[in-house]
């Protein structure tokens, strides 16, 4: 059984959410454990939507050099799947299968890249299937 799942962006940037300490929580532990255990992906996308979020809205905008430093010891070790055009056909196909919008056709089309069987999100409906990929929203 594959036990390979995939973050979404939300899960990070609730792990630094104080106004949410229980979802706070259970992100940070999804990232422990994804980081732990190695079974735990992200693709390019997921970084640089982060560091969007991270860099304007948070309370505290994070610094560089923090960011620096995340790059390093979080998104590193699970940064698995990286833009190609092989992700951006299986996007196109799965926004017109699914009516996803473009980007949520690439978390999902990067997910299923990376060999995944979950997704972890409350951006998709939670139970939701793509082919052999579920979505599982963690704050349920």
């Amino acid at each position: 059984m594959n036990d390979r799942y995939f973050l979404d962006t939300n899960i990070f940037v609730y792990s630094f959410d104080q106004t949410a300490p229980t979802k706070s929580a259970r992100a940070s532990e999804l990232i422990r454990q994804a980081l732990r255990s190695r079974n735990g992906i992200i693709s390019y996308q997921i970084v640089q939507e982060f560091f969007n979020v991270a860099f304007r809205r948070f309370a505290h905008p994070m610094t560089l050099a923090d960011a620096e430093q995340y790059l390093a010891t979080t998104f590193r070790p699970l940064l698995t799947v990286n833009s190609s055009a092989a992700l951006y056909v299986g996007a196109f196909r799965l926004s017109s299968s699914y009516s996803l919008s473009w980007y949520d056709s690439l978390v999902v089309a990067a997910a299923i890249e990376g060999g995944t069987q979950v997704l972890y999100s409350e951006d998709f409906q939670h139970g939701q299937q793509f082919g052999n990929l579920r979505v599982e929203n963690p704050f349920r």
